[in-house]
Protein backbone atom coordinates (compact mmCIF):
# COMPACT_ATOMS: atom_id res chain seq x y z
CA UNK A 1 0.00 0.00 0.00
CA UNK A 2 1.68 3.20 -0.93
CA UNK A 3 1.90 5.93 1.98
CA UNK A 4 -1.00 8.88 2.29
CA UNK A 5 0.32 11.75 0.61
CA UNK A 6 1.77 14.64 3.10
CA UNK A 7 -0.96 17.70 2.37
CA UNK A 8 0.52 20.98 2.96
CA UNK A 9 -0.46 24.55 2.57
CA UNK A 10 -1.62 25.66 -0.98
CA UNK A 11 -0.93 29.26 -2.32
CA UNK A 12 -2.74 30.67 -4.38
CA UNK A 13 -2.22 33.39 -6.59
CA UNK A 14 -2.21 35.15 -10.49
CA UNK A 15 -0.18 37.80 -12.28
CA UNK A 16 -3.21 39.53 -13.47
CA UNK A 17 -4.04 40.88 -9.49
CA UNK A 18 -1.00 42.68 -9.90
CA UNK A 19 -1.91 44.57 -12.83
CA UNK A 20 -4.88 45.91 -10.81
CA UNK A 21 -3.71 49.59 -9.94
CA UNK A 22 -6.34 52.31 -9.27
CA UNK A 23 -3.84 55.26 -9.51
CA UNK A 24 -0.57 56.96 -8.18
CA UNK A 25 -0.35 57.08 -4.75
CA UNK A 26 -3.15 55.10 -4.23
CA UNK A 27 -2.82 52.44 -0.85
CA UNK A 28 -4.18 49.19 -2.36
CA UNK A 29 -1.60 49.36 -4.86
CA UNK A 30 0.27 46.68 -6.89
CA UNK A 31 3.41 46.53 -4.47
CA UNK A 32 1.63 45.06 -1.35
CA UNK A 33 0.86 42.08 -3.49
CA UNK A 34 4.49 42.61 -4.50
CA UNK A 35 6.02 42.33 -1.14
CA UNK A 36 4.22 39.69 -0.16
CA UNK A 37 5.36 37.52 -3.17
CA UNK A 38 8.33 38.32 -2.16
CA UNK A 39 8.60 37.13 1.12
CA UNK A 40 6.91 33.85 0.31
CA UNK A 41 9.73 33.48 -2.21
CA UNK A 42 12.46 32.50 0.99
CA UNK A 43 13.68 28.85 1.20
CA UNK A 44 11.40 28.12 4.38
CA UNK A 45 8.08 28.58 2.01
CA UNK A 46 9.54 26.08 -0.51
CA UNK A 47 6.85 23.44 0.49
CA UNK A 48 4.15 25.44 -0.25
CA UNK A 49 1.74 24.22 -3.13
CA UNK A 50 1.60 27.16 -5.39
CA UNK A 51 -1.22 27.25 -7.49
CA UNK A 52 -2.49 29.50 -10.11
CA UNK A 53 -5.74 31.15 -9.44
CA UNK A 54 -8.50 30.40 -11.86
CA UNK A 55 -10.92 32.85 -12.71
CA UNK A 56 -14.40 32.56 -11.01
CA UNK A 57 -17.72 32.42 -13.06
CA UNK A 58 -20.18 35.04 -13.20
CA UNK A 59 -22.58 32.56 -11.67
CA UNK A 60 -20.07 31.85 -8.94
CA UNK A 61 -20.07 35.74 -7.84
CA UNK A 62 -23.90 35.93 -7.95
CA UNK A 63 -24.13 33.64 -5.72
CA UNK A 64 -23.69 36.39 -3.31
CA UNK A 65 -23.71 39.82 -5.39
CA UNK A 66 -26.51 40.73 -7.50
CA UNK A 67 -26.23 39.59 -11.16
CA UNK A 68 -26.80 43.07 -12.64
CA UNK A 69 -24.24 44.67 -10.03
CA UNK A 70 -21.68 42.13 -10.90
CA UNK A 71 -22.24 42.12 -15.24
CA UNK A 72 -21.98 46.31 -14.35
CA UNK A 73 -18.49 46.16 -13.02
CA UNK A 74 -17.18 44.12 -15.81
CA UNK A 75 -18.22 46.25 -18.54
CA UNK A 76 -17.02 49.38 -16.71
CA UNK A 77 -13.60 48.54 -16.75
CA UNK A 78 -11.88 50.87 -19.01
CA UNK A 79 -9.77 49.60 -22.02
CA UNK A 80 -7.27 53.05 -20.89
CA UNK A 81 -7.07 55.16 -17.83
CA UNK A 82 -9.35 54.63 -14.29
CA UNK A 83 -13.37 54.35 -14.18
CA UNK A 84 -14.17 55.40 -10.47
CA UNK A 85 -16.54 53.59 -9.15
CA UNK A 86 -16.94 55.43 -5.45
CA UNK A 87 -14.04 57.68 -3.80
CA UNK A 88 -11.67 55.27 -3.33
CA UNK A 89 -12.61 52.69 -5.29
CA UNK A 90 -11.31 52.47 -9.18
CA UNK A 91 -11.40 50.35 -12.07
CA UNK A 92 -8.21 50.12 -14.38
CA UNK A 93 -7.82 47.91 -17.83
CA UNK A 94 -7.17 44.77 -15.83
CA UNK A 95 -8.92 45.29 -12.94
CA UNK A 96 -11.45 43.06 -14.57
CA UNK A 97 -9.87 39.46 -14.69
CA UNK A 98 -7.85 40.76 -11.58
CA UNK A 99 -11.04 40.90 -9.52
CA UNK A 100 -12.33 37.43 -11.71
CA UNK A 101 -8.60 36.03 -10.24
CA UNK A 102 -8.98 36.94 -6.57
CA UNK A 103 -12.46 35.73 -6.48
CA UNK A 104 -11.49 32.37 -7.89
CA UNK A 105 -8.55 31.83 -6.17
CA UNK A 106 -10.55 31.80 -2.61
CA UNK A 107 -12.99 29.23 -4.99
CA UNK A 108 -10.48 27.20 -5.87
CA UNK A 109 -8.87 27.39 -2.54
CA UNK A 110 -11.88 25.89 -1.05
CA UNK A 111 -12.45 22.84 -3.76
CA UNK A 112 -8.68 21.93 -2.22
CA UNK A 113 -9.58 22.05 0.92
CA UNK A 114 -12.52 20.82 0.72
CA UNK A 115 -11.43 17.61 -0.81
CA UNK A 116 -8.65 16.82 0.67
CA UNK A 117 -6.00 17.82 -1.98
CA UNK A 118 -4.53 20.56 0.74
CA UNK A 119 -4.52 21.13 3.91
CA UNK A 120 -5.24 24.35 4.26
CA UNK A 121 -4.71 27.39 1.85
CA UNK A 122 -3.78 31.24 1.78
CA UNK A 123 -4.91 33.24 -1.47
CA UNK A 124 -2.34 36.03 -1.97
CA UNK A 125 -4.96 38.03 -4.70
CA UNK A 126 -6.06 41.82 -5.27
CA UNK A 127 -8.30 43.25 -4.92
CA UNK A 128 -9.37 42.40 -1.62
CA UNK A 129 -13.44 41.96 -1.10
CA UNK A 130 -14.71 41.77 2.58
CA UNK A 131 -16.14 45.91 1.96
CA UNK A 132 -18.20 44.85 -1.16
CA UNK A 133 -21.78 44.72 -0.41
CA UNK A 134 -24.26 42.48 -2.50
CA UNK A 135 -24.73 45.58 -5.23
CA UNK A 136 -21.79 48.15 -4.53
CA UNK A 137 -18.53 48.32 -4.58
CA UNK A 138 -16.61 50.06 -1.48
CA UNK A 139 -13.41 50.63 -0.11
CA UNK A 140 -11.18 49.18 -2.58
CA UNK A 141 -13.07 46.34 -3.02
CA UNK A 142 -14.81 44.87 -5.62
CA UNK A 143 -16.81 41.20 -5.15
CA UNK A 144 -16.61 39.55 -1.47
CA UNK A 145 -14.29 36.66 -2.31
CA UNK A 146 -14.37 35.29 1.48
CA UNK A 147 -18.27 35.31 0.95
CA UNK A 148 -18.24 33.95 -2.44
CA UNK A 149 -16.01 31.27 -0.87
CA UNK A 150 -18.13 30.37 1.55
CA UNK A 151 -21.35 30.05 -0.55
CA UNK A 152 -19.42 27.67 -3.43
CA UNK A 153 -18.42 25.36 -0.25
CA UNK A 154 -21.60 25.40 0.84
CA UNK A 155 -23.65 24.97 -2.71
CA UNK A 156 -20.31 22.60 -4.57
CA UNK A 157 -19.21 20.79 -0.98
CA UNK A 158 -22.57 20.79 1.30
CA UNK A 159 -20.02 22.11 4.09
CA UNK A 160 -23.29 23.89 5.47
CA UNK A 161 -21.99 25.87 8.42
CA UNK A 162 -19.11 28.39 7.58
CA UNK A 163 -17.56 30.68 9.91
CA UNK A 164 -15.12 33.54 8.77
CA UNK A 165 -12.62 35.43 11.49
CA UNK A 166 -11.82 39.20 9.91
CA UNK A 167 -8.63 40.55 11.82
CA UNK A 168 -8.49 43.34 9.04
CA UNK A 169 -8.58 46.65 11.19
CA UNK A 170 -11.48 47.72 9.15
CA UNK A 171 -14.59 45.73 9.79
CA UNK A 172 -15.90 43.79 7.08
CA UNK A 173 -19.36 45.36 6.66
CA UNK A 174 -19.99 43.42 3.47
CA UNK A 175 -19.69 39.60 4.92
CA UNK A 176 -21.53 40.85 7.90
CA UNK A 177 -24.65 41.64 6.02
CA UNK A 178 -24.53 38.96 3.32
CA UNK A 179 -23.90 36.81 6.64
CA UNK A 180 -26.96 38.13 9.14
CA UNK A 181 -29.57 36.70 8.46
CA UNK A 182 -28.42 33.29 8.09
CA UNK A 183 -27.89 31.20 11.11
CA UNK A 184 -25.80 28.87 8.91
CA UNK A 185 -23.42 30.99 8.53
CA UNK A 186 -21.14 33.13 10.93
CA UNK A 187 -19.14 36.10 11.27
CA UNK A 188 -16.45 37.31 13.64
CA UNK A 189 -14.38 40.56 13.38
CA UNK A 190 -11.67 42.29 15.27
CA UNK A 191 -11.31 45.74 14.54
CA UNK A 192 -10.64 49.51 15.29
CA UNK A 193 -13.49 51.29 16.62
CA UNK A 194 -14.52 53.82 15.53
CA UNK A 195 -13.12 53.36 11.78
CA UNK A 196 -14.38 53.03 8.88
CA UNK A 197 -16.63 52.18 7.58
CA UNK A 198 -18.65 52.68 10.71
CA UNK A 199 -20.35 49.19 11.13
CA UNK A 200 -19.01 46.77 13.92
CA UNK A 201 -20.50 48.01 17.10
CA UNK A 202 -20.78 44.97 19.53
CA UNK A 203 -24.25 45.18 19.57
CA UNK A 204 -24.56 43.75 15.80
CA UNK A 205 -25.70 40.54 16.38
CA UNK A 206 -27.27 39.02 13.24
CA UNK A 207 -29.17 36.13 14.15
CA UNK A 208 -27.17 35.65 16.51
CA UNK A 209 -24.30 34.46 14.28
CA UNK A 210 -22.57 37.75 14.25
CA UNK A 211 -19.57 38.41 16.85
CA UNK A 212 -18.07 41.84 16.81
CA UNK A 213 -14.97 42.48 19.26
CA UNK A 214 -13.82 46.41 18.31
CA UNK A 215 -10.71 47.88 19.93
CA UNK A 216 -10.07 51.35 20.41
CA UNK A 217 -7.20 52.81 18.65
CA UNK A 218 -4.03 52.56 20.64
CA UNK A 219 -4.74 49.01 21.54
CA UNK A 220 -2.11 46.38 21.04
CA UNK A 221 -0.72 42.42 21.42
CA UNK A 222 -2.66 42.46 25.14
CA UNK A 223 -6.28 43.69 24.01
CA UNK A 224 -6.26 41.36 21.01
CA UNK A 225 -5.54 38.85 22.25
CA UNK A 226 -8.10 39.29 24.89
CA UNK A 227 -10.70 39.62 22.60
CA UNK A 228 -9.69 36.62 20.58
CA UNK A 229 -9.53 34.38 23.79
CA UNK A 230 -13.06 35.62 25.77
CA UNK A 231 -15.14 36.48 22.72
CA UNK A 232 -13.63 35.36 19.33
CA UNK A 233 -12.35 32.09 19.69
CA UNK A 234 -15.27 30.64 22.21
CA UNK A 235 -18.35 32.01 19.78
CA UNK A 236 -16.66 30.20 16.76
CA UNK A 237 -15.92 26.61 18.45
CA UNK A 238 -19.68 26.86 19.79
CA UNK A 239 -20.67 27.65 16.34
CA UNK A 240 -18.96 24.43 15.27
CA UNK A 241 -17.85 25.22 11.16
CA UNK A 242 -17.45 22.22 9.08
CA UNK A 243 -15.06 24.88 7.31
CA UNK A 244 -13.38 27.93 8.81
CA UNK A 245 -12.05 31.14 6.36
CA UNK A 246 -9.93 33.87 7.70
CA UNK A 247 -10.07 37.02 6.49
CA UNK A 248 -6.20 37.99 6.45
CA UNK A 249 -5.67 42.11 6.98
CA UNK A 250 -2.86 42.92 8.13
CA UNK A 251 -3.45 46.63 8.96
CA UNK A 252 -3.56 46.23 12.41
CA UNK A 253 -0.15 46.48 12.47
CA UNK A 254 1.44 49.22 14.34
CA UNK A 255 3.38 50.60 11.28
CA UNK A 256 -0.12 50.85 9.18
CA UNK A 257 -0.45 53.90 8.02
CA UNK A 258 -4.22 53.82 7.26
CA UNK A 259 -5.03 53.08 11.20
CA UNK A 260 -3.89 53.00 15.02
CA UNK A 261 -3.76 49.41 16.31
CA UNK A 262 -0.22 48.80 18.01
CA UNK A 263 -0.20 44.69 16.68
CA UNK A 264 3.17 42.99 15.32
CA UNK A 265 3.39 40.08 13.31
CA UNK A 266 3.62 37.61 16.20
CA UNK A 267 0.26 38.51 16.76
CA UNK A 268 -1.16 37.38 13.32
CA UNK A 269 0.77 34.32 13.99
CA UNK A 270 -0.80 33.44 17.08
CA UNK A 271 -4.36 34.04 16.18
CA UNK A 272 -3.68 31.99 13.08
CA UNK A 273 -2.70 29.16 15.34
CA UNK A 274 -5.41 29.49 17.72
CA UNK A 275 -7.91 29.26 15.04
CA UNK A 276 -6.32 26.54 13.55
CA UNK A 277 -6.88 24.63 16.43
CA UNK A 278 -10.26 25.42 16.85
CA UNK A 279 -10.46 24.13 12.92
CA UNK A 280 -8.90 21.06 14.25
CA UNK A 281 -11.63 20.49 16.94
CA UNK A 282 -14.44 21.38 14.17
CA UNK A 283 -13.66 20.98 10.93
CA UNK A 284 -10.86 18.39 10.48
CA UNK A 285 -8.56 21.45 10.06
CA UNK A 286 -10.10 22.95 6.75
CA UNK A 287 -9.12 26.72 6.57
CA UNK A 288 -8.77 28.96 3.89
CA UNK A 289 -7.64 32.38 4.16
CA UNK A 290 -7.66 35.36 1.93
CA UNK A 291 -6.07 38.42 1.76
CA UNK A 292 -7.58 41.62 2.37
CA UNK A 293 -6.02 45.03 3.87
CA UNK A 294 -2.67 45.85 5.15
CA UNK A 295 -0.55 48.82 3.36
CA UNK A 296 2.82 49.37 5.15
CA UNK A 297 4.97 47.40 2.64
CA UNK A 298 7.30 45.67 4.87
CA UNK A 299 4.71 45.19 7.94
CA UNK A 300 2.72 43.53 5.17
CA UNK A 301 5.50 41.22 3.99
CA UNK A 302 6.39 40.62 7.63
CA UNK A 303 2.76 39.46 8.86
CA UNK A 304 1.17 37.86 5.92
CA UNK A 305 5.05 35.41 5.88
CA UNK A 306 4.33 34.91 9.67
CA UNK A 307 0.45 34.37 9.00
CA UNK A 308 1.51 31.51 6.33
CA UNK A 309 4.59 30.03 8.15
CA UNK A 310 1.72 29.25 11.31
CA UNK A 311 -0.50 27.64 8.49
CA UNK A 312 2.12 25.41 7.22
CA UNK A 313 3.00 24.39 11.11
CA UNK A 314 -0.64 22.77 11.60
Amino acid sequence: MLPAPVLTTALFTHPACLAHDMGRGHPERPARLQAILDALDKPEFAALDRREAPPASVEEIASVHDRDYVEEVLRAVPKTGLAQLDPDTALSPHSGEAALRAAGAVVAAVDAVATGEAANAFCAVRPPGHHAERAAAMGFCLFNNVAIGAMHARLRHGLRRVAVMDFDVHHGNGTQHMFERDPALFYASTHQWPLYPGTGAREERGVGNICNAPLPAGAGSAEFRAAMSRDVLPAIAAFKPDLLMISAGFDAHRADPLASLELEADDFAWATAELMAVAAKCCAGRVVSTLEGGYDLAALAESAAAHVRALMRR
